[in-house]
């Protein structure tokens, strides 16, 4: 008879992410979370912040922005999340660390639209990103219609926490490395 092998939670999020189209795996606190992908205005919205930030010159800042790269978590042995979106130090992939993840100083800034999981981008995603140490977190929250700017982590919390609503502008923090504003209708909306 052989002896039977359990699954570690990165296997099985391997076979998820394999198994189940559509899905992206994230490993949150050691809890195996499957994302959908994104929807057509959950892209747009990705665009739309992808070339505002070009236009504030984020290349000539020495960083870029990316779209679903893994970040690795302190928060566990296997944890990492895949953010929706990120601005990151420009040698970002000199930080690999595994599992198609990087090491969590190199990120400046994450950004997460939602989806039907909201309540991991907006309950577990800020307490892993805040012990991570990422500057900046961004939650276009199109559940509240509202987008939520999460900022100056320490010792595990975000210690800065803003809300901005339809009409308004979100300035993104300057520890991110550039200046601009972002119109949370387009960041809701997805259109613009």
């Amino acid at each position: 008879m052989a002896a039977s092998r359990r699954t570690t939670v990165i296997e099985a999020e391997a076979w998820l992410t394999r198994e189940l189209e559509g899905y992206r795996g994230e490993i949150l606190y050691g809890r195996l979370t499957a994302t959908p992908w994104a929807d057509g205005a959950h892209a747009a919205s990705l665009t739309f912040v992808g070339r505002a930030l070009h236009d504030a010159g984020v290349h000539q800042a020495g960083l870029t922005w990316v779209q679903g790269i893994g970040l690795w978590l302190p928060t566990g042995p296997d944890d990492f999340a895949v953010p929706d979106f990120a601005v990151v130090e420009a040698d970002f992939v000199s930080t690999h660390v595994q599992c198609n993840c990087y090491a969590p100083h190199v990120f400046h800034m994450v950004l997460e639209v939602t989806a039907c999981n909201w309540s991991d981008d907006l309950g577990l995603k800020v307490d892993c990103y805040a012990a991570a140490g990422i500057p900046v977190y961004v939650v276009v929250d199109r559940r509240h219609d509202e987008v939520l700017v999460c900022a100056d982590p320490c010792d595990g919390e975000y210690r800065t926490r803003v809300r901005y609503k339809r009409g308004q502008s979100v300035p993104v923090p300057e520890s991110v490395g550039v200046r601009v504003e972002l119109s949370v209708d387009t960041l809701l909306d997805g259109d613009g």
